[in-house]
């Protein structure tokens, strides 16, 4: 099916949907589905589906899992797959990974079909992994984890090489929250700054000390870091502004230190922002939890990997900072996700996810395929 699933992806890739707006992706999925004689079920909302394979049994399911969304990113590329959607792009790879999943459903339908499936199986393609607190959790209400023992996700890693795959056990993504300031106050002349609550300062202030606070107030092991990305006040040289926002993002490596981070925001924000007379307005969304991938089913797909490509086809990897929904999974079952090599062998180029030009070496689906089917067949 390599063809067939090349030109899948290809496709996907020229019509990239944003997070729950991925109603065609769905339903290119669902037709290959039902023609293959499964019957795949579309989720609440119209977006993302989910599909059994072979009878239930007591020991319940294996679950696959793939994301759809696109991103809000242009495509720089020069190919003829290139997005045809201006502004926006399958920049992390979710067009690779609802491909391998799709494919290895195929490979699935046609053992059961054979006798020859060892233990049922349900693909979950879900919808907006790219917005917090993301889709794994509409998914979860509806039921998708309902008789599952374990799942298993991949996700393309453009820093390893393809036909290699990057596993580690314990957490392998970053918690991320978002966290926006709204401070107000009466601004008034600059010439008269004691006459007012200087935003600006304030702003400036809670800008650089918290960040360096909570250094000291956390066990550095947590990883706990605050980075920002928007900060707006004023309009003009000689007015203090009477508001400002400032807006960023929460990430935190440890689990346990996720959870108290909330709080201890708040309590420094607080803090700093009665310094100088600022009402500050918090708003903390929670995004997702580190993924934290259970040392068995890691090493399930470690010996799925090695049982077809050998041990050097198997890499350590970090954990990194990013956010990954399908930590919400791991909150429910056991289970591990996998970083799948989509760099070309020799391209010595530095390339990352969510970048205009991301691209795939298209060899990696055979590799994701192999992977997925590997680990139900050896369960």
């Amino acid at each position: 099916m390599r063809d067939e699933l090349i030109a899948f992806r290809r496709d996907l890739h020229r019509h990239p949907e944003l997070s729950r707006q991925e109603f065609e992706t769905t339903a290119k999925v669902r037709a290959r589905l039902e023609a293959a004689g499964l019957r795949p079920r579309v989720l609440p909302g119209g977006t993302g589906l989910v599909c059994d394979i072979g009878p239930d049994q007591p020991g319940g399911r294996l679950a696959l899992r793939a994301d759809l969304d696109a991103l809000p990113v242009t495509d720089l590329k020069s190919v003829p797959y290139r997005s045809s959607v201006e502004g926006r792009a399958h920049a992390c790879g979710h067009d690779v990974h609802t491909t391998v999943l799709l494919g290895s459903g195929l490979v699935l339908a046609e053992l059961e079909r054979q006798g020859r499936l060892p233990r049922p199986v349900r693909l979950v393609f879900q919808s907006a992994e790219e917005v917090m607190p993301g889709g794994a959790i509409d998914a979860v209400k509806a039921g998708v984890l309902d008789g599952v023992e374990r799942i298993f996700a991949l996700h393309c890693d453009p820093k390893v090489e393809a036909g290699k795959i990057g596993l580690r056990q314990g957490p392998i993504t970053s918690a991320a929250d978002k966290l926006l300031l709204t401070l107000d106050g009466p601004g008034g002349h600059s010439a008269r700054p004691h006459l007012t609550t200087d935003l600006v300062m304030a702003t400036a202030k809670l800008a650089t000390e918290l960040p360096m606070v909570l250094t000291r107030r956390v066990d550095p092991r947590a990883g706990l870091s605050i980075v920002w990305g928007r900060i707006e006040a004023g309009h003009a040289a000689n007015v203090i502004p009477q508001h400002a926002e400032l807006e960023g993002t929460v990430r935190c490596l440890d689990l346990a230190a996720w959870h108290d981070a909330p709080d201890l925001v708040h309590e420094v924000i607080d803090q700093v922002a009665s310094m100088y007379r600022a009402k500050c307005e918090i708003t903390y969304q929670r995004g997702v939890p580190p993924t934290v991938n259970e040392p068995a089913s890691t090493e399930m797909l470690r010996d799925a990997m090695t049982a077809r490509y050998g041990l050097h086809a198997v890499e350590d990897t970090e954990q990194s900072l990013g956010g990954e929904d399908f930590a919400w999974y791991l909150e429910q079952v056991p289970g591990a996700l996998a970083r799948l090599g989509v760099r070309s062998p020799g391209d010595t180029a530095r390339r990352d996810l969510h970048q205009g030009d991301f691209d795939v070496d298209e060899g990696a689906i055979d590799v994701g395929v192999n992977l997925f089917t590997g680990v139900v067949l050896l369960a």
